[in-house]
C-alpha cells in the first residue's frame, strides 16, 4: 500500500506540467470502480476516467472502503486517460477477513480502449473494450478452497449512454458490461476451481442525474461460482456527488449476499476520487 501512495504522490507533483482536463460535462466520467477502472463502484463503464477530450490528458486517483458483516475491502488506485482514447489504471486491494483474523491482498492493472462513440453526443452508445490483469499476493486461502491459480485476466466489453432529459426532464444514464472472468470474489479467492473456470458474466448499471452535481443509481454484477461456495451476485444502491470537476464522493448500500459460504454480507461503501 505504501508503494501505491508513493506513486500517487509522485504523480501529483507532476500535475503542473500536464494540461488540466476539463472539457467534458460534469459527472460524465462516472466514479472509480473497485478494480481501478472508471465507471460505477462495482461495474466498469464504457467511459474513460477523468474529463480529458481528444487533445487532453487526465489523471485521477481514488480510495474506497466497503464494509459488510464479516469483511472489509480497502482499495486505492489511479487512472490516466490519454486523449479520451485509452485509459490505464492500477488498483491495490486489501481485504480483511474478520472470522480468520487475516487479510488478503491483490493488485489489478487495467487498460480500457474506447472503440466507438461518445457518451452524450453520438446516436449510439459509447463502446469500450477493457482488460484487467489481477495478481493475488496472499494465495494460501484461495488454494485451500480449491482455486486453480493466483493470477488471472478479466476481459470486458462495455456500452454506456447518457440520455438528456429522458426521464421526466432528468438525465438518464445506463451501462451494460459483458465480462469474461475466472475470478473468485474478484480474484481475492483466486481463479478457477473444482466447479469450473468461469465464463461470461453480465453487469448492469443505471443512474438518474437529479441535477448536474448529484446522481442516484443501482448496479448489478453476476459472478461465477467456481469454488462451489454459492458465490453470489452483487448489487448496490448508490448516490454520487460531484461538487466540481476536481472531486467526486460516492456512498452506497451494498448487498454482496454470500462470501466464502458466509451469508448476509451487506453493508456500506464510500469512495473518494480526485481529478486533474
Amino acid at each position: 500500500m505504501n508503494r501505491l501512495f508513493n506513486y500517487i504522490s509522485i504523480s501529483l507533483l507532476l500535475l503542473p506540467t500536464m494540461c488540466l482536463a476539463n472539457g467534458k460535462i460534469l459527472a460524465t466520467p462516472g466514479v472509480s470502480q473497485v478494480e481501478g477502472s472508471a465507471g460505477g463502484g462495482l461495474v466498469p463503464w464504457a467511459q474513460l476516467a477523468g474529463y480529458a477530450t481528444e487533445d487532453e490528458l487526465a489523471f485521477s486517483a481514488f480510495c474506497t472502503r466497503a464494509t459488510v458483516q464479516d469483511f472489509q475491502l480497502d482499495t486505492c488506485g489511479a487512472q490516466v486517460n490519454f486523449y479520451d482514447r485509452l485509459e490505464l489504471s492500477f488498483a491495490e486491494q486489501n481485504f480483511d477477513v474478520d472470522p480468520l483474523s487475516t487479510s488478503l491482498s491483490q493488485q489489478v492493472v487495467g487498460a480500457k480502449l474506447r472503440l466507438y462513440g461518445d457518451l452524450v453526443y453520438s446516436n449510439w452508445p459509447q463502446v469500450s473494450l477493457g482488460i484487467q490483469y489481477k495478481t493475488l499476493n496472499t494465495d494460501a486461502i484461495a488454494y485451500a478452497l480449491g482455486a486453480h491459480d493466483n493470477k488471472g485476466i478479466d476481459l470486458y466489453l462495455a456500452a454506456s449512454k447518457l440520455h438528456l432529459g429522458a426521464l421526466a426532464g432528468y438525465n438518464l444514464l445506463w451501462n451494460a458490461t459483458l465480462r469474461y472472468t475466472e475470478a473468485n470474489e474478484m480474484g481475492l479467492l483466486g481463479f478457477g476451481g473444482p466447479n469450473g473456470n468461469g465464463g461470461l458474466q453480465a453487469e448492469l448499471s443505471g443512474a438518474i442525474l437529479l441535477n448536474k452535481h448529484l446522481a442516484v443509481g443501482v448496479e448489478y454484477r453476476q459472478k461465477p461460482d467456481n469454488l462451489g461456495l454459492n458465490e453470489s451476485r452483487w448489487r448496490d444502491l448508490f448516490i454520487a456527488w460531484f461538487p466540481n470537476k476536481n472531486i467526486s464522493v460516492t456512498m452506497a448500500y451494498v448487498d454482496l449476499d454470500t462470501i466464502a459460504a458466509l451469508p448476509n454480507q451487506d453493508g456500506w461503501y464510500i469512495s473518494l476520487t480526485g481529478y486533474y
